[in-house]
């Protein structure tokens, strides 16, 4: 998704070495421009949705089966913090609500469930980042993975939640390596997302960022093999299951529905010549590419809901972070 001031640092995508791309799903290009504009597909139809404080820059990161979107605008350069929201439909600027964590700095919105929890985390003026999850009532609960080595300044996020209430996320150790865990917001109790073969004890290991969770457990996110590349994985208990595109620099999973459809994005080539597209992919039929055509080469999936519907990001051609809602045709 993201090369990240205050960006979501863990995105992940799941794949199976060696499976081949399904047939692209983009073909029609729509104009540039207005927010409510629809774009077609022939598979999916794509609708812009950006919040008027910040048009320059909006992330759609989470949505849920009544279509309630969790993101944020801001690129979190200077004068521009990121802003978390929630919107609901239509999708219209009245149906913005703001969602910030109180005295942050900065503020994400990455998940929300069934029951309009969401989740995120906040940054104050240090740059310290911190997880948070949030009731319906508005009131909001830090959540920060116990006894951790963390980096300096601490870097803990949670990014997806299920309507068990179960949290993902993960945080930086000293080192610089990612722990990916699970938070149970009625439990309280934490517990550790990992590779297997990955000591729970010590900072070395393998980095990983657990991204999204469904209502089944299946916990979707990527992580750093030993090859240092960046790959996808989805895990249910004991079973853990690798994929990544091929050829990519890297694949990442940030999102996954209870019908075990991940979404994500993968990455071709580095620095400014790296191009992103996004992602389905299940372990069926492997990967299907989702652009939006007004942002091929620049288009990140973050979100699905078990409607199908998918929410994500890309890059327009003046430079500006456009948010988008995809449904089927």
């Amino acid at each position: 998704m993201i090369s990240r001031r205050f960006t979501r640092t863990a995105m992940v995508t799941a794949v199976s070495a060696g499976v081949v791309a399904a047939a692209a799903t983009v073909a029609l290009a729509a104009p540039a421009g207005a927010s409510t504009t629809s774009a077609a597909s022939h598979r999916y139809y794509f609708k812009i949705i950006n919040n008027k404080r910040d048009l320059t820059f909006n992330q759609l990161l989470g949505i849920n089966s009544s279509g309630v979107i969790a993101g944020y605008f801001g690129s979190g350069l200077a004068g521009h913090p990121n802003k978390g929201y929630t919107v609901r439909p239509p999708y219209k600027q009245r149906k913005f609500r703001n969602e910030n964590f109180p005295h942050s700095a900065q503020t994400q919105v990455t998940g929300i469930n069934d029951f309009n929890q969401t989740v995120g985390f906040w940054v104050n003026r240090h740059g310290a980042n911190f997880g948070f999850w949030c009731g319906s009532n508005g009131r909001f609960h830090q959540v920060d993975f116990p006894h951790a080595a963390n980096a300096s300044p601490q870097v803990d996020q949670l990014l997806g939640i299920n309507d068990h209430g179960v949290a993902v996320g993960f945080y930086t150790n000293k080192i610089g390596n990612n722990r990916g865990y699970e938070y149970n917001i009625r439990t309280h109790k934490y517990s550790l997302v990992l590779k297997p073969g990955t000591s729970a004890h010590g900072l070395k290991g393998t980095s990983l960022t657990a991204a999204a969770i469904n209502n089944f457990g299946v916990v979707a996110g990527s992580y750093v093999n030993s090859k240092g590349v960046t790959v996808a994985f989805v895990k249910k208990g004991r079973h853990f299951i690798t994929f990544a595109k091929k050829g990519a620099s890297m694949t990442q999973a940030f999102g996954i529905n209870d019908s075990g459809v991940v979404v994500g994005a993968y990455t071709f080539g580095t620095g400014s010549a790296a191009t992103s597209y996004g992602f389905t992919w299940t372990r069926a039929h492997g990967f299907v590419k989702v652009n939006d055509p007004n942002g091929i080469g620049s288009t990140v999936i973050n979100g699905i809901n078990d409607r199908g519907e998918l929410v994500g990001f890309y890059t327009d051609s003046r430079g500006n972070t456009d948010g988008f809602l995809a449904r089927r045709g």
